[in-house]
């Protein structure tokens, strides 16, 4: 165990201040994550170097479509995770019940030191948090970052954005990239479906842009649970109005899972629908996900409507941007390492 960043001593109680859950602590207790516990006066991590899953990815399938394309990238995850998801799609790393009960903490060694080590050897540009919520792995994830940074190499979150603002603030010029879920624009379905809260990930996703991350978004489309057309509208407004026409949207299809393996997939045509009504009102870049071959996945020049690239699951069958910039009108492309 490592002791923990980002708590404090409130009479009886240790307070975690990581996340807005901000679990009140007895001696002994584990927080809602599932992987922070008190000790005597201090909260310690079960998971620091305690990796439960890494791979080699092509960064497409974070999904980050604007950020260095057809790159590689070594992923890496532990245990544990700060909301609940009824549909979570890596159930088996991190879900936890939050009533008392200890997460199976499990994984192999691995240091910081190490990691990077693996991503030079892999000739990985760097390194995804992803899989579980990195937020439940900080204190790792803070450390390999700043050797990552030092060996010139990038740092990518795949995050759900619960995160609190001292923390996240710290992390300011360690992230390169965020691909950050939009689950729903209703604090009461992220209550029901997630067991987070709304208004705190508004406000981590304002915070990535202020902070020069490169950011993209993505919303999960769940049929009869977010897909009116009045809170695809609001969630599209947000990206407009707080974060800008250029950040890229993934508009994902639902398949069955976890806790809703009986509720129905998103028929396709829901899908391109909801990118073309994003399109209408003014956003940029709009992805479909989990529709391979759908024209959605492809990027086009928002200036003159030529195929920029041409996107087949996480590969890349064309590619026409030169320079950051459209190859047949000269269209600034926005993002990084096009």
């Amino acid at each position: 165990m490592r002791e923990a960043l980002f708590y404090k001593k409130e009479g009886e109680r240790v307070i975690c201040t990581l996340c807005p859950h901000r679990c009140s602590l007895r001696d002994g207790q584990i927080g809602a994550c599932g992987v922070r516990v008190r000790n005597g006066d201090k909260l310690h991590t079960l998971v620091y170097g305690k990796l439960a899953s890494i791979a080699v990815d092509p960064i497409e399938k974070k999904p980050l479509f604007h950020f260095y394309p057809s790159k590689q990238i070594l992923s890496i995850a532990t245990v544990g995770c700060n909301m609940f998801c009824k549909f979570c799609q890596n159930y088996t790393l991190s879900f936890f019940d939050g009533k008392g009960k200890t997460l199976n903490i499990y994984g192999q060694d691995v240091m910081p030191e190490r990691l990077v080590e693996i991503a030079i050897s892999y000739d990985s540009m760097g390194i995804a948090y992803t899989y579980n919520e990195p937020t439940v792995f900080y204190e790792f994830i803070k450390d390999t970052s700043i050797l990552m940074k030092q060996s010139g190499l990038k740092n990518v979150w795949v995050t759900n954005g619960f995160i609190e603002e001292e923390a996240q603030l710290s992390l300011k010029g360690l992230v390169d990239a965020v691909n950050n879920d939009l689950k729903f624009f209703s604090d009461k379905k992220y209550k029901k479906y997630t067991g987070g809260r709304l208004r705190p990930v508004l406000e981590t996703l304002k915070r990535w842009k202020k902070m020069g991350v490169w950011l993209e978004v993505t919303t999960l489309i769940i049929p009869e649970v977010n897909d009116d057309p009045a809170e695809i509208d609001d969630i599209i407004d947000f990206i407009l109005n707080e974060l800008g026409d250029e950040t890229p949207w993934h508009i994902s299809r639902f398949h069955p899972h976890f806790k809703m393996a009986n509720h129905y997939p998103t028929p396709p045509i829901t899908i391109r629908k909801i990118r073309e009504r994003a399109l209408e009102k003014g956003l940029k870049f709009v992805y479909s996900g989990n529709l391979w071959g759908d024209e959605g996945e492809n990027t086009y020049c928002p200036n003159c409507g030529k195929l920029l690239i041409k996107r087949t699951g996480y590969n890349i069958e064309e590619y026409n941007i030169m320079n950051s910039k459209c190859k047949f009108c000269g269209y600034k492309i926005s993002g990084e390492g096009l």
